[in-house]
């Protein structure tokens, strides 16, 4: 996707991106529906999903399903633990996502040379070691037989905010063995001219790959999410509210974090101890200088926020509470025990967002430890919250996330990419949770458990639904996409297997959208595909 803006002079972040495809935020909340599953998971011969024919099958599957969106996790290039909330750049797309079958329709790569890779061996599972080292090569072969250096010289400078860092971020990684950047010589780690300009001739082939890979990513993607919403699809994406401290966001933009003189941070992100966790949750982030980000009026968040919504129709922001107050551990800390709350950007930041993007679709992620104050800020800004159903049978208490307490302006899921399958988490609770499901939902098996659940989401007052994949194939624990505060082979690792979007699933999903209000109104000319009938101007009932 070409990105068309000029930068303001006051700031490397301008204000003047193009938009696309962001309904009003009185609006876009209407009624709706839709399934979570990231891009990594779907089928593919090449071992990780890509945005290829896998990925419109999927869409054809949803469009079947009467869903109106598909979420995805962030698609930003992983780092430690392979992560997607740990990405080297919050703007640049992971290569492993681009379509090798596009690329040889394309001239770029030869089929023999796909048949000559090894993918992994174990089909429901991404093994990212073997990936990379099967994809890169390939990639590299396609930068050597592309021609379109006009195309790729525009989009870099339709994208110079962030591009040219990332580019030569990541060839400098490979220079040094791919050690983070603050392990970099001084001249570099600071970004002291000379060194820059030093590098920038040493590497230029090499930076120009880097350029390359996000040229075709974006061209790829927004080939993908034209299909979609040509077929009724919006695509929700997902922004970290934090970047990876071995990022090339960090390494450009020391200033916009918590750094000391040499750039190393002062302090980290996590979250405090709780009922889950003695220890809470050490990120290792490094956080951002508000007061410094409010002078510029947010420009580099306001660049990012607007870049996302080009990509993607609606956007989740992760971990919203800590635009309120954020927990800050002392950097070093092996544990998240020694934290201390400070106060986040709140309605400032909210109101710079509201007025430089009007009516962006945003879903803001509010789980976690909530307190009146983020309460209030949530509400303020009109943005819609986020429900889980796992979370509100606790036995003894009333929780707000039983369905007769839930509201409009939200959106309910069963569980999130965080969270146990819906299966794994019946067959883990306790007795009394379990009991309090049953009774509530009244059902018997954990079979039945499991569409009780999606029933009672989709049935909800909420104004979206989004269910796991995961849970309308009934799959158990082995199919989690992530366990919070472990680094595993299973976590970011699932995969769907090829074949199980059948005609059958899709029209049981579709007759539960429909009963339950959520499917949009039928198409003029699909309804007279469907009927063999002559359609008149009238629209079209719902479902």
């Amino acid at each position: 996707m070409l990105l068309t803006w000029e930068p303001t002079p006051a700031s490397p972040f301008g204000t003047e991106r193009n938009v696309i495809n962001v309904p009003n935020k009185s609006s876009w909340m209407t009624r709706q529906a839709g399934i979570l599953l990231p891009v990594s998971s779907l089928p593919s011969p090449y071992g990780f999903g890509s945005f290829g024919k896998a990925a419109r099958e999927w869409v054809d599957f949803l469009h079947a399903a009467r869903q109106s969106c598909w979420q995805v996790l962030p698609l930003g290039p992983t780092s430690f633990g392979n992560s997607p909330y740990q990405s080297y750049s919050a703007f640049a797309v992971d290569p492993l996502y681009m379509d090798l079958d596009l690329l040889c329709e394309e001239g770029l790569l030869s089929e023999k040379r796909l048949k000559k890779a090894k993918w992994g061996g174990e089909p429901g599972r991404v093994d990212y070691d073997a990936v990379r080292a099967a994809k890169e090569p390939l990639l590299r072969k396609a930068y050597e037989n592309f021609k379109k250096e006009k195309a790729l010289s525009r989009f870099c400078k339709q994208n110079a905010d962030w591009v040219e860092d990332y580019a030569l971020f990541m060839a400098l990684k490979d220079q040094h063995g791919g050690v983070p950047w603050y392990q970099w010589e001084e001249g570099l780690r600071l970004r002291q001219p000379a060194a820059i300009k030093a590098a920038k001739k040493s590497l230029a082939k090499e930076a120009g790959y880097y350029a390359f890979t996000q040229y075709l990513c974006y061209k790829q993607w927004e080939k993908l999410k034209k299909y979609a919403n040509k077929k009724g699809v919006r695509i929700v994406g997902d922004a970290p509210i934090y970047v990876s401290a071995d990022s090339a966001d960090v390494w450009a933009h020391p200033e916009l974090f918590q750094l000391d003189e040499s750039n190393l941070p002062t302090a980290v992100a996590g979250c405090p101890p709780d009922a889950f966790s003695e220890d809470g949750q050490l990120w290792g982030n490094p956080l951002y200088r508000w007061d410094r980000m409010e002078e510029d009026g947010y420009a580099w968040w306001i660049s990012r926020i607007k870049a996302n919504l080009e990509m993607f129709d609606v956007l989740r922001i992760d971990h919203f509470r800590g635009f309120e107050s954020y927990w800050a551990i002392p950097y070093g800390d092996e544990t998240a025990k020694n934290g201390k709350w400070r106060k986040g950007p709140g309605m400032s930041f909210v109101k710079a967002v509201n007025q430089a993007v009007p009516g962006a679709a945003i879903i803001a992620e509010d789980l976690g430890m909530l307190t009146p104050a983020v309460h209030r800020l949530l509400k303020q800004s009109g943005y819609p919250g986020m429900k889980v159903l796992q979370f509100a049978f606790s036995a003894g208490e009333e929780s707000s996330y039983l369905p007769h307490n839930l509201e409009r302006n939200a959106v309910i899921y069963t569980g999130t990419h965080d969270n146990d399958t819906t299966r794994g988490w019946l067959d883990a609770a306790s007795l009394q949770d379990l009991e309090k499901a049953r009774d509530y939902l009244g059902f018997e098996t954990p079979e039945a458990g499991v569409w009780a659940l999606i029933r009672a989401a989709q049935a909800s007052v909420c104004g979206l639904c989004v269910i796991p994949m995961q849970d309308y194939l009934g799959l158990g624990p082995q199919a989690r996409i992530n366990a919070p505060s472990t680094v595993g082979p299973h976590n970011w690792s699932w995969r769907m297997e090829k074949g199980a979007c059948t005609k059958e699933l899709a029209k049981k999903i579709a007759r539960l959208t429909v009963i339950t209000g959520r499917a949009e109104m039928e198409d003029t000319h699909e309804r007279k595909r469907r009927t063999g009938k002559k359609v008149g101007r009238k629209k079209a009932e719902r479902g």
